[in-house]
């Protein structure tokens, strides 16, 4: 929260023919970490990839592991991909897919630290910030979607900075400093906007990896995001 804005690059909009190649070229270009999207066809509407996947990354990239997994049954899935990640990575589940009344949340978040990694919760974007509030402090991230996930392309739904101003409201009150992702429609034109609000980690999907210059553009967003804040 209100650390040095780093940006996520989504391999899903990536040239997965070159994949190594793409994460390094994001590498390269100051990216600060490479944003893993799982999903599994049922908690959203598309099938991307899976633990292999996730293991030949973890083989190649150079970057810390962000890896968002959109999946129905996390409890169940989550230690065959938390055999492939560690310190520095981070895994965020959705607060949608876990039954808060049975204690899941907590359950998920033992799972991720059991394995080394920094464990985060996602909302998206008709679920309050409010809900993740008793778990803020156990928390290395909490991940605000700002589209509805499922697909890459999509526009910012607009007054997501809202939730992630009350986000930044709620951690100060819970006297901890978790990091704040926003992913969906982040570029050039609406990174000031999140970042102004308190997000430090942004999730870039078509704006960095279909760009002429992939590192241009990470820079680009980089330094937009930034002055967002300094004029703040």
């Amino acid at each position: 929260m209100f650390g040095p804005v780093k940006i996520a690059p989504s391999i899903l909009s990536a040239d997965f023919m070159n994949m190594e190649r793409d994460v390094e070229l994001i590498t390269e270009g100051g990216a600060g970490y490479v944003h893993v999207d799982v999903m599994d066809g049922h908690f959203v509407p598309n099938l991307t990839i899976g633990v292999p996947f996730v293991q030949g990354l973890k083989r190649v990239s150079r970057l810390p592991l962000d890896v968002h997994l959109m999946i129905s049954n996390p409890l169940t899935q989550l230690p065959w991909y938390l055999e492939h990640v560690g310190a520095g990575d981070l895994v965020t589940v959705h607060v949608e897919a876990l039954d808060l009344a049975a204690d899941e949340a907590w359950r998920a978040i033992e799972l991720i630290h059991e394995a080394g990694a920094g464990a985060g919760l996602v909302l998206k974007p008709d679920t309050e910030a409010d809900v993740v509030a008793p778990y803020l402090p156990q928390l290395e991230m909490v991940l605000a979607m700002s589209v509805y996930p499922g697909f890459s392309g999509q526009s910012y739904i607009e007054g997501t900075e809202g939730k992630v101003a009350r986000l930044v409201e709620l951690s100060r009150e819970a006297g901890v400093a978790p990091l704040l992702e926003v992913d969906g429609g982040i570029g050039l034109a609406t990174a000031g906007r999140v970042a102004a609000a308190g997000a430090d980690v942004l999730v870039c999907g078509n704006a960095v990896m279909k760009a002429e210059d992939p590192q241009a553009a990470i820079r680009d967003i980089t330094a937009a995001a930034e002055a967002a804040r300094e004029e703040a």
